[in-house]
Order: C-alpha cells, then sequence, then structure tokens
C-alpha cells in the first residue's frame, strides 16, 4: 500500500511512518518543519528512518496546492493519513485566522488534490477537544460538538463537517479520528506530558489547574497508531471515530507518576483553569472497537515510564 503521510515529522506523524515502513508500505512523507516547536526535535524523529528505500520525504507546506498536486501525480497514494496542522488549544486564542488557514483552508486543500488523483480514502487527525464541555459522559460521536471552546477544536469540527460533503459529493471514505490526549516517546514540547516531565526535571514551576482535580483520557502513542492503521486499512465510507484509552486519569495522580518516576516533587502553582478547558475528558471506544478491532493495551504508569526512559536518553536529565 502507498500512503501520503502529512505532519510526518511530528509526534504522531513519525510513529505512523515507521509503523507502516516497518510493516512493508511504502511511505510519501510531506512535512513544513514550520518553528511551533523546534524544527530540530522534528528532524530528530525522521532521522531513524530518513534514508529509508520505501519513504520519500517532501519538505513542503500542505496549503501549496500545485506542490501537494504535484506529489500525488508522481506518487499515486492509496490513501492519505492528513495529520498536519497547527496544534494547540491555548495557543490557537488570538490565532484564529491561522488556524483556519492551515487547519481548514490546508485540509479542503487536500481534499481537492485527492479527488483531483483519484485516492479513495482520506484518513482526518481530530481531537476530543471538538466535544467542549459537553454534559454526556463519556463522549459519544453522536454527541453535536456545536460548543468548540477555541479555535483550535473549532477548526477540527469544521473539516471533519467539510469532509462529509467530499464523501456525499465525490464519494471519498472519509475516516476522523478524535484523539484523546496521546502521549509517548518524541511528544510535542507543549503538551502537558513533556512540559511536567522538563519542568520537574529542571525545577521549574508547573501550572496545575484547580489543584489538579481535572480529568484527562490519557492514550498512549502504540495505541494511538494501532487505531490510525486500522482506518488506513478499512474504508469505511464517512466515520468519526473515538481513539482513546476510555480511563480518565485525576491530573494530580498524573504529576505524581511522573514525581515518582523522577524522584523530585514538582514544584506547583494552582490557578483556576481557563475557559479554554473542560473539567473532564473520557472517550467512548465502542465505535472504535466495533469498526477497527481497536483495543488499548498500555496502561498510563507504563506509558508514562517509557516515556520517561525515551526522556533520559534523548533529553537528558542535566539542568
Amino acid at each position: 500500500m502507498k500512503v501520503l503521510i502529512t505532519g510526518a515529522a511530528g509526534f504522531i506523524g513519525s510513529h505512523l511512518a515507521e509503523a507502516l515502513l516497518s510493516r512493508g508500505d511504502e511511505v510519501i512523507a510531506v512535512d513544513n518543519f514550520n518553528d511551533y516547536y523546534d524544527p530540530a526535535r522534528k528532524r530528530a524523529n525522521v532521522a531513524p528512518f530518513q534514508g529509508h528505500p520505501r519513504l520519500t520525504f517532501y519538505e513542503a507546506d500542505v496549503r501549496d496546492a500545485d506542490r501537494m498536486y504535484k506529489i500525488m501525480a508522481d506518487h499515486c497514494p492509496d490513501v492519505i493519513a492528513h495529520l498536519a496542522a497547527m496544534g494547540g488549544v491555548r495557543y490557537s486564542i488570538g490565532r484564529a485566522p491561522l488556524y483556519t488557514d492551515v487547519n481548514l483552508r490546508g485540509t479542503v486543500g487536500l481534499l481537492e488534490v485527492a479527488r483531483g488523483g483519484a485516492v479513495p480514502h482520506f484518513v482526518f487527525a481530530s481531537t476530543s477537544s471538538v466535544y467542549g464541555k459537553t454534559d454526556r459522559i463519556p463522549f459519544e460521536e453522536t454527541d453535536p460538538c456545536n460548543q468548540p471552546l477555541a479555535p483550535y477544536p473549532a477548526t477540527k469540527k469544521a473539516a471533519e463537517i467539510i469532509g462529509y460533503t467530499y464523501h456525499n459529493l465525490h464519494n471519498l471514505n472519509f475516516t476522523a479520528l478524535r484523539f484523546f490526549s496521546v502521549y509517548g516517546p518524541r511528544g510535542r514540547p507543549d503538551m502537558m506530558p513533556f512540559m511536567v516531565t522538563h519542568r520537574i526535571v529542571n525545577r521549574r514551576e508547573i501550572q496545575l489547574f484547580d489543584a489538579g482535580q481535572m480529568k484527562r483520557d490519557w492514550t498512549y502513542i502504540d495505541d494511538i497508531i494501532a487505531g490510525v492503521v486500522a482506518a488506513i486499512d478499512r474504508p469505511l465510507g464517512y466515520e468519526v471515530i473515538n481513539l482513546g484509552r476510555g480511563e480518565p486519569v485525576l491530573m494530580a495522580d498524573f504529576v505524581g507518576i511522573i514525581e515518582g518516576l523522577i524522584g523530585k516533587r514538582a514544584i506547583l502553582s494552582t490557578p483556576p483553569a481557563p475557559p479554554s478547558e473542560p473539567k473532564v475528558t473520557f472517550a467512548d471506544i465502542s465505535k472504535a472497537r466495533r469498526l477497527l478491532d481497536y483495543d488499548p493495551k498500555t496502561a498510563v504508569a507504563d506509558g508514562l515510564a517509557r516515556t520517561w526512559s525515551w526522556y533520559q536518553r534523548e533529553i537528558g536529565t542535566s539542568g
């Protein structure tokens, strides 16, 4: 199978590329190496497989329609796994034009490329943040999700909706995967697991909203990748599917596990949560189990232990 991955140098994208290469697929990888975080981190993500004979890597922006059409025409992929995006809920506040440009216009442009190149299958990385402050717990895909709390989830929900339009008009298979709090080796430096670890190691203060009484459905990267690969292998028409663990963890407990691994106490401040943050995220994964045979296996304590091992090896503990 030929798979085009956008955002292939990022946290999830680099793991997906490795997984597909390891099972024998051909990967066409695209990333623009923007400076949302240090591009050197992204180049390190892809270094282990950069020279693989079944990998072709392009430094390109998905908003560059001409370049994307050329890549598509040269390779004729069977499926697009669209992971490229401007990420981060809080960072998106005040930056709605940028997030709309990248996450919505960029996705529409890629859908046009898929339609024009007759690519039959499109897997889209969405987010649990689309649920906002829903009263339905656990989060079910049938929730209307019409009150996003920040520009980032708003653009992701808009892209899910326009995906249905392309399915309806152009018979494109479109699967939107709503990721729940993904963590693990290569995690982004702006995400909570890396940030907490890095700040404890370096004796810097951590903001723990609502004194750690919020809950998040932390999902280990290997489980997420298993779900994405299953979605790549199974064109389903149009579907929106949660990928989480289905076991929310109190943030105070999450920080406590990392403290135990490092052997240092966190320096905490405990301000109220901003309006962009829901009290809990909690995935109903029954649909993923049914359609994708999705079966997350990694407990949070085990996943954090693996993440800490990676951090020690790749980042270091001096400072």
